[in-house]
């Protein structure tokens, strides 16, 4: 079993940035491949970002690709969202996921999840 925890929301204006960080416990993130999911109100969840066991690979999805970027680090046991150039579209919850092998945009195929933590972005 792994413990995730999504910190770094909050409010911000458009065009701003925010540092989304997901951290284990308990387990490190060493083995494990992680993706961002956001769920906005009266939405639904919808793939974000995902970065591979290694992190040599990444995966965007197209609304955000350019201004996102997806990283991890294994010391730390840390996975981060860098999320810049921000607009009132991106709001929403974000949760972090890990699975042991899987690294694609398809939610089920994630075995754990974080709480989420709101982002919210002002006009």
């Amino acid at each position: 079993q792994v413990q995730l925890e999504e910190s770094g929301g909050g409010l911000v204006q458009a065009g701003g940035s925010l540092r989304l960080s997901c951290a284990t416990s308990g387990r490190t993130f060493s083995s494990y491949a992680v993706g961002w999911f956001r769920q906005a109100p009266g939405k639904e969840r919808e793939f974000v970002a995902s970065i591979s066991r290694s992190g040599g690979n990444t995966a965007y999805a197209d609304s955000i690709k350019g201004r996102f970027t997806i990283s991890r680090d294994s010391a730390k046991n840390t996975v981060y969202l860098q999320m810049n150039s921000l607009n009132p579209e991106d709001t929403a919850v974000y949760y972090c996921a890990a699975n042991r092998y899987y690294d694609g945009s398809s939610s089920s195929g994630y075995n754990y999840w974080g709480q989420g933590t709101q982002v919210t972005v002002s006009s």
